[in-house]
């Protein structure tokens, strides 16, 4: 326990002594936001204020919930993932240098050498999103704010989930990879693509029917449904309090994809929490049985 306690200290160490890849990380968010609220902020107001029919105008305020709410959840939902992807590079990285070697020809078992580079990547993306959480709930607080103290637990335990799932999923693909032009190749695809497939760059009802039922298959996007819940179920609320139809709130939350269909019937919270978690399970098994198979294969 010692050795693996000794390893992720190290782990950590290295990857926020990495300047670079340390402020990429923890900036990375934050630069979204800005470029979201300078370029996207606009098209979802205008997009709230347009469909909401004539005899149902929503506030300022409430539209400001809106767009607030939309933007930290796509936010939040890519970077859970993408920043795993960054903080378990040193898992490569030690291969490519050579420094797997050494370690491994160490007395430390390949169990705590597997575990420590899992929990230091978790414990940086924990802490990078955390982070960038605090500073998407200032800009939410300044726009407009109705989250309660439910949402925002909520909200920490859907990056939580989130942040484990993207880290186990982060440790299964570094774990074929070896050299630095690898790691860049697939950090670039999935810094690019996976914003897309989970729905938080575009909901999932601007999808063709076809690709609506591939994605409704992948567990990242019933994370970043679970967390745009948590994100604009205050101000939703708030609608239904201001005596906003029923109707247009489902609406509502069918195209931004607080409400999730699969085979046509709506996914649940809590079944989204149970996908997520047995996902989460299933990669983490996967992760430990490819390091069994690597340290009795020699």
């Amino acid at each position: 326990m010692s050795a693996s306690f000794i390893l992720i200290k190290r782990n950590m160490k290295l990857f926020f002594k990495d300047k670079g890849m340390f402020f990429t990380s923890l900036v990375t968010p934050v630069i979204l936001l800005v470029l979201y609220v300078s370029f996207l902020g606009n098209a979802y107001r205008e997009g709230f204020t347009s469909d909401s029919p004539g005899t149902c105008k929503l506030s300022e305020s409430i539209v400001e919930g809106l767009v607030g709410g939309q933007l930290i959840s796509s936010i939040l939902a890519v970077s859970c993932v993408t920043v795993a992807f960054c903080s378990n590079i040193l898992m490569v990285q030690d291969k490519a240098n050579g420094t797997i070697r050494d370690l491994r020809m160490s007395p430390v078992k390949s169990a705590a050498l597997s575990v420590s580079y899992y929990i230091a990547a978790l414990t940086s993306t924990l802490i990078i999103c955390f982070t960038a959480t605090g500073v998407c709930l200032v800009y939410v607080a300044v726009v407009g704010w109705y989250m309660s103290p439910a949402d925002i637990f909520f909200l920490f335990l859907d990056i939580l989930l989130l942040v484990l799932f993207g880290t186990a999923l982060s440790s299964i693909v570094h774990f074929f990879l070896s050299t630095q032009g690898q790691i860049s190749a697939v950090s670039t695809i999935i810094s690019a693509g996976y914003g897309f497939i989970c729905g938080a760059y575009m909901p999932l009802s601007s999808f063709s029917e076809g690709l609506q039922k591939i994605v409704s298959f992948l567990p990242g996007t019933y994370g970043t449904a679970l967390i745009r819940n948590h994100a604009m179920q205050g101000v939703l609320g708030e609608m239904q309090k201001q005596n906003v139809p029923a109707s247009i709130i489902e609406e509502l939350k069918d195209s931004l994809d607080c409400n999730l269909y699969f085979s046509g019937n709506r996914v649940s919270t809590s079944t989204m929490y149970m996908i997520l978690s047995i996902t989460i399970i299933v990669l983490i098994g996967i992760y430990v049985f490819l390091n069994k198979s690597e340290e009795y294969g020699g």
